[in-house]
């Protein structure tokens, strides 16, 4: 995603936990690319990140909440705790991040903020009971602000993943072909999605070729939510 907003002519900001990841990253993207080491579940360090983001590139016009992490575990398996950890990371860290970054947007009525949703937000999938009501909440709270500050200037947004090419995907399907033919067999396109797909699509939903788009999750699937 840093990659197609960046190639797009966006000033970007990396924000990560881990400093080395995050510094690789904006440097091989070059100039117009920085970086900075964040938790977002570190909630009252947000506002300082806020600040020194605006005090390196300016106003903030593009928010993409992409934070998160998953697990697989049965409901009846998992706790509470991880549950709320689930919550904490991917919606408690996206509100905060959100509302401390939408007053910017507001003065100048001018900004678009995109959230990472996923196919879990469509469809039901055991073993991702947390993961799938974090994502799930992402789609309603981008109902709710997008009606909310829709007349200000503002558009928000979410897409939503499907299965993507990545080493985690390969972790995941490697060792188990008949997942992997199950998967392709359900998915229209009957191929999996680059991670280009994700972040052209970003850049369409965070540009002013949707300029009059706000409140929707496009899903970026090959048609798997689509099809039987």
């Amino acid at each position: 995603m840093a990659r197609a907003m960046h190639g797009a002519g966006a000033q970007v900001v990396l924000v990560g936990r881990r400093a080395e990841m995050v510094k690789a990253a904006a440097e091989e993207l070059g100039e117009g690319a920085h970086w900075e080491v964040a938790d977002v579940t570190a909630y009252d360090t947000i506002a300082a990140l806020v600040e020194r983001v605006r005090e390196r590139v300016g106003p903030i016009s593009i928010l993409a909440n992409n934070a998160g992490h998953n697990f697989k575990k049965l409901a009846v398996d998992t706790s509470v705790e991880e549950f709320s950890g689930m919550l904490d990371t991917h919606v408690l860290a996206a509100h905060n991040l959100t509302r401390l970054v939408l007053p910017g947007m507001l003065a100048v009525r001018h900004g678009s903020i995109l959230f990472t949703a996923s196919m879990t937000s469509m469809l039901g999938m055991p073993g991702v009971i947390a993961y799938s009501a974090a994502k799930s909440a992402y789609v309603g709270m981008v109902r709710a602000l997008s009606v909310e500050v829709a007349g200000q200037g503002v558009r928000v947004n979410a897409i939503a993943p499907g299965w993507i090419e990545s080493p985690m995907l390969r972790k995941a399907l490697d060792g188990d072909p008949a997942r992997s033919s199950r998967i392709l067999q359900r998915t229209p396109m009957q191929r999996f999605g680059e991670a280009e797909d994700i972040g052209l699509a970003a850049v369409y939903l965070c540009s002013p070729a949707a300029k009059f788009v706000t409140g929707v999750l496009l899903p970026i699937d090959g048609g798997a939510s689509q099809g039987f």
